[in-house]
């Protein structure tokens, strides 16, 4: 396979995007917005299947007024919880997206291995999601203001969300980087 000129190690455009690293991850990096927008057709998303199946499953059941010790631990919002951290954990597991982010062309990618391991899934999906709406969703606006745009629930478990596009380029980038 043939180098061309662009991928020499001493090509000026090759040391120029080296240089210039940091700036260009904030562009590959999907920011707070398209996020943000991603974010809320999935929680339409999950809204829906809880309309149509988690609600009526447990009046079929009748289990819609079951609790355990107070309102918060109802059946309905355990359910309801259940499938919200279902849906992004097996969505980033088997398509490394969400349906949100697939619509704004978005991907979940680790920064420390090619593919993203389970317990960063968890981690990611699970905790830190929990912590960030725990704290009311404040730790979400850390996307805009880090270099890869990552929220808390990202540097917990070491990944970012890439625009597919760039996907290629942030590989030659962290490549010619090591």
């Amino acid at each position: 396979m043939e180098t061309t000129e662009f991928e020499q190690p001493n090509h000026p455009l090759s040391t120029l995007v080296l240089q210039q690293k940091d700036d260009i991850q904030r562009v590959i990096f999907a920011g707070f917005i398209p996020r943000f927008f991603a974010y809320l057709i999935d929680l339409l998303v999950i809204w829906s299947v809880n309309s149509i199946v988690t609600k009526p499953l447990l009046r079929l059941v009748n289990l819609e007024d079951a609790q355990v010790w107070i309102p918060l631990f109802s059946a309905e919002n355990i359910m309801t919880s259940l499938i919200f951290f279902l849906y992004f954990i097996l969505m980033t597991k088997f398509f490394q997206a969400s349906l949100g982010k697939m619509v704004f062309g978005l991907s979940v990618v680790s920064l420390t291995r090619s593919r993203m391991s389970n317990s960063q899934i968890i981690f990611r999906e699970c905790i830190g999601r929990y912590i960030s709406m725990a704290l009311g969703g404040i730790p979400y606006l850390v996307v805009a203001f880090t270099k890869r745009h990552q929220g808390i629930h990202d540097l917990f478990a070491d990944t970012s969300v890439i625009k597919n596009r760039f996907t290629e380029l942030n590989e030659q980038i962290e490549e010619n980087n090591k």
